[in-house]
């Protein structure tokens, strides 16, 4: 295995690490309007005048469950994709699948930020679709999230040995 595979196997796991948490925390859109919500694809959380918080499990739009079954399934791609790249010690026949199954998960990140932003419309937040209200911002789960799909793009420059450094 050489240092490019290994390079692209720690940042596909830092990618899947990142969208796993940005996943787990009700932290996609903030706001601090009569109390603090945050709003996430999972879970959601709500404080209104200072009473003791309440967290649920939101019934999703059809925009934001498909955001949330790209996002999973691209996760599943990640891990099949680090599970490859790691059998590549041993068969070096691997790695184009490799490529390709992280390729499969940049693919379903890249469409996951673009269908989550047509949710905005919710009743929680009451925007427009790609127009957050200003009473609202977007949280650290989608930073954690949008980070995760950056990284997945450095990780398969190094899985397909494009724009290498020349030492």
């Amino acid at each position: 295995m050489d240092k490019l595979t290994v390079i692209a196997g720690t940042l596909f796991t830092l990618a899947d690490i990142f969208a796993i948490v940005s996943l787990a925390m009700p932290d996609w859109i903030i706001s601090d309007v009569g109390g603090e919500t945050r709003l996430g694809l999972l879970w959601s959380c709500m404080t209104v005048y200072n009473r003791p918080q309440i967290c649920f499990t939101p019934t999703l739009q059809p925009e934001w469950l498909l955001a949330l079954i790209c996002i999973f399934l691209g996760c599943i791609c990640i891990t099949t994709t680090i599970i490859l790249l790691t059998s590549s010690y041993w068969d070096r026949n691997v790695v184009p699948y490799a490529r390709w199954v992280g390729f499969t998960a940049l693919v379903l990140f890249c469409l996951a930020a673009v269908i989550f932003p047509m949710g905005f419309h919710i009743d929680e937040i009451g925007g427009q679709p790609y127009q957050l209200p200003n009473s609202h911002q977007v949280g650290i789960s989608y930073i954690l999230f949008v980070l995760s799909l950056w990284i997945i793009v450095i990780s398969e420059l190094f899985a397909g040995k494009v724009c290498l450094p020349h030492f």
